[in-house]
């Protein structure tokens, strides 16, 4: 006897929808399972049959085939046990064929028949819509994660024998409900935490660090220790305006692949701020392994990616970043598949000027040569310093300046420019797939950040001098268009060119100039 049941596949932040089918056919005892399965999913065929008779329902050892379609697509985890043992109770006519089929069921089978929590269910949820199929039957403990999505119905279940009473109509389970506002108390309590207004002095790297949020460019700091790059960069999402709803529900599908969603608030409705140690991997910067699996730059989509002691990741690591710089998503190739995950990420580096860090310190002498400089310096690329718009000192502050009386702008005045900022910028692209200056390509680069006679000589004397290339050419102009838009000006100026050249003062001079400031 032959049925049939629905269950889904993650695929990246995707899913495919799987079709279940099993039979119950003449032969030796034993279960076959096909369909590409991987070693979580055929070790689910003991756990699975204990569920079955731990829930008291009848089974006879019998020749079992089930096979996972689509047969070309890798399947892994223990999400397809639930589908399987109701295709199973289905075959020997225990469960309404007619009813199964109007559900995609997910979960894991403990052996007493309970359903575990499993990852992954938002994405499956979002595709699931796609493929037609609003009825799911998940776990309980993800229900909240599922009915976050519009145009879906989610049925929690806590049992084999519960999903079996309802399936046949003897147990009434309504849809669960769940409605969770943009924003939450989570943005309020981080806002509370950290704000601008605890900064004092420090105004250059504050400027930039708006100018970062305006335009969303990325941004490098280079201080000595304690001189706040830290505290900066912890503050910079209090002025990042909230995340829409399908920013959210993107970062969130990231997060529950992972599995480091909050259950009872599934929504992610503040901008991830994540900082991962020098030491990690490029596999846990960028994403991947046996199984793809999103990195860091993934999860701090939509949100912040801070690097701290930039130059002490290793090499390779930090060059894996370029191309998710620039394109806002990285895909990982393996040989049966290759995803994509989405990595629009602000990057926030910050690093010393030197290996002992007193490097242009008048309070502490600095012990390194300037061969030891250059070489501390040079850890980072060229290519990679190219893809960085803003780079920016952060000196030591004096006595005077740590104590001072004066009243530090807030986050939320700070807010308030950036917002504006942004929603002319948000007229100027819009139908142009793009939102912000920083992701301006050339063609609309040209269009929209048009110089004057004595602005391009300006830039043409900078690119001369610094021995800028072609892509710091372009990220000056896109800073400079931010800079104009902050000062609520149609046309470039000089004055927004030379502060935004001023951010390039690292770029390829920047050996020559530590070996001066050494000297």
């Amino acid at each position: 006897m032959l049925s049939k049941t629905f269950s889904a596949s993650p695929l990246g932040i995707q899913a495919c929808l799987v079709e279940v089918e099993v039979e119950l056919a003449q032969g030796l005892p034993q279960v076959i399972l096909v369909g590409l399965p991987d070693t979580a999913l055929r070790e689910s065929r003991d756990r699975i049959l204990t569920a079955i008779r731990q829930s008291c329902f009848p089974y006879e050892p019998r020749k079992l085939i089930i096979n996972l379609a689509p047969a070309d697509l890798r399947k892994e985890g223990s999400l397809f046990d639930l589908s399987i043992a109701v295709g199973i109770l289905a075959a020997q006519g225990i469960v309404s064929q007619e009813a199964v089929q109007q559900y995609v069921m997910i979960g894991e089978l403990a052996l007493d028949g309970a359903i575990r929590p499993v990852r992954g269910v938002l994405p499956i949820a979002l595709s699931m819509v796609k493929h037609g199929k609003h009825k799911l039957l998940l776990p309980v403990s993800n229900v909240r994660e599922a009915s976050i999505v519009s145009g879906i119905e989610c049925y929690p279940v806590q049992s084999l024998a519960e999903t079996v009473s309802f399936l046949n109509g003897e147990t009434p389970i309504s849809a669960f409900q769940f409605l969770q506002d943009l924003p939450s108390e989570e943005i309020e309590t981080y806002h509370a935490s950290f704000d601008f207004a605890d900064v004092q002095g420090q105004f250059q790297a504050k400027r930039a660090l708006e100018i970062a949020a305006a335009g969303q460019h990325n941004v490098l700091l280079i201080g000595p220790p304690g001189s706040g790059k830290t505290m900066l960069a912890q503050r910079l999402p209090t002025i990042l305006p909230p995340m829409s709803r399908g920013e959210s529900l993107e970062t969130s599908a990231l997060y529950s692949i992972v599995g480091q969603l909050n259950r009872e608030r599934p929504l992610l409705t503040h901008r991830p701020f994540r900082t991962p140690h020098h030491s990690a991997s490029a596999v846990a910067l960028c994403g991947g392994g046996t199984h793809p699996r999103p990195g860091e730059i993934s999860l701090a989509n939509h949100g912040i990616l801070f690097l701290d002691e930039f130059p002490e990741f290793d090499r390779s690591t930090l060059e894996s970043l370029r191309q998710p710089m620039e394109e806002g998503e990285i895909t990982i190739a393996r040989i049966q598949q290759s995803l994509r995950f989405p990595a629009r990420f602000l990057l926030v580096a910050a690093m010393n000027p030197c290996p002992c860090g007193f490097l242009g310190d008048p309070r502490n002498e600095c012990s390194c040569s300037s061969r030891e400089v250059w070489r501390y310096r040079h850890k980072i690329s060229g290519p990679l310093l190219d893809r960085i718009d803003i780079q920016v000192e952060v000196p030591p502050l004096r006595f005077h300046e740590l104590n001072s009386s004066q009243k530090q702008e807030s986050s939320g005045e700070i807010y308030v420019r950036v917002a504006s900022a942004r929603e002319k910028q948000l007229k100027r692209f819009n139908g142009l797939n793009i939102e912000w200056n920083g992701q301006m390509f050339h063609r609309l680069i040209k269009k929209f950040c048009t110089l004057g006679d004595v602005e391009s000589n300006l830039l043409r004397q900078a690119m001369e001098t610094f021995g800028l290339s072609a892509r710091a050419h372009d990220k000056i102009l896109k800073v400079a268009r931010t800079i104009a838009d902050l000062a609520g000006s149609e046309h470039i100026k000089v004055e927004h060119l030379a502060e935004a050249i001023q951010y390039r003062n690292l770029d390829k001079a920047i050996g020559n100039r530590a070996c001066i400031l050494q000297n």
